[in-house]
This record gives structure tokens, C-alpha cells and sequence, in this order.
């Protein structure tokens, strides 16, 4: 499999058919998911990141149960809008998860979705760190899927 841009990916979808925005940090996984319309992206929830083939069973579950028809994963692009070794290694395991869950996949540009998440959940929700450290990934995931929606909505 290769990766997809997000115009043929959402072309690819069947009616009815959600994504799920996923979140690669290093510890967890965060996950968003879209209401069939492809115009939401809500937090769904996160993974503990362990062995792709664990995390790739876990999210393929979770395609199923929602319906879902592919995959956004968050691109870490440099600030100044470069690949750099972050960036390497999420399309690596972007396209070796796509590989393992046979489901299409794009990437999206997450820069500054985390430091939008904690921004929102320390200004708006009011939560200390250790009540944010659980919501965070998942309204990352969230934020990106949603600027992803955003930019590939058909005009």
C-alpha cells in the first residue's frame, strides 16, 4: 500500500464511511473520529503505543465498530514546513500501519495541534496537567482530523 493524498482519500469512501484521525506521540496515541458527513472530527480516544501490530489490530477494531474507511495520521512537519526525522518516522509507521490494517491512509499537517489542545484545555477547560495529560493526545487527533476535513472539503 502507499499513502494517499486526503482528496483521493475521501473519494475512495463508501456513503456512510467515517476516518479516524490519529495522533502518533511516543507514549499514546491519540484518536479522532468523523461523523459520516465528513464535516466533525470529535475525540474518540487513545491508545497506549505498543508494537505496531498491537496498536494496528486495536485501531482496525475500532474501524470496523465505527464504521470508519481510512486513516488520517498527523504529519510533525519543522516549523519551517520541512521532513524532518519526527516527520520520517511517522510516514514510516503511517504507511506500515496502513500496510497492517489494509486501510487507506493519508497524513495531514499537525503542526501545533498538541499546543492547541493543551492551549484549549488550560484556557478554556481550566485543567491542571494532570487532568490534561489524558485528554490532550485524543483533542490533538481531534484538532488535526478536523484542520484535514477543513482543507480537503469539496467547494
Amino acid at each position: 500500500m502507499h499513502l494517499l493524498t486526503l482528496p483521493v482519500l475521501r473519494a475512495a469512501l463508501t456513503k456512510d464511511q467515517r476516518l479516524i484521525g490519529i495522533d502518533p506521540g511516543s507514549k499514546t496515541i491519540g484518536l479522532a473520529l468523523t461523523d459520516v458527513r465528513l464535516m466533525l472530527a470529535s475525540p474518540f480516544g487513545s491508545l497506549k503505543r505498543r508494537k505496531l501490530k498491537a496498536n494496528a489490530a486495536e485501531i482496525l477494531a475500532i474501524a470496523h465498530k465505527e464504521s470508519a474507511g481510512g486513516l488520517v495520521v498527523g504529519l510533525p512537519l519543522s516549523m519551517d514546513g520541512t521532513t524532518g526525522p519526527a516527520a520520517q518516522a511517522a510516514r514510516d509507521w503511517a504507511l506500515a500501519l496502513s500496510e497492517a490494517t489494509r486501510l487507506p491512509t493519508a497524513m495531514f499537517d499537525e503542526r501545533l495541534s498538541s499546543a492547541a489542545a493543551n492551549r484549549f484545555l488550560i484556557q478554556e477547560a481550566d485543567l491542571s496537567h494532570r487532568k490534561r495529560a489524558g485528554s490532550v493526545d485524543r483533542l490533538a487527533a481531534s484538532w488535526m482530523l478536523q484542520a484535514a476535513l477543513d482543507a480537503s472539503h469539496p467547494r
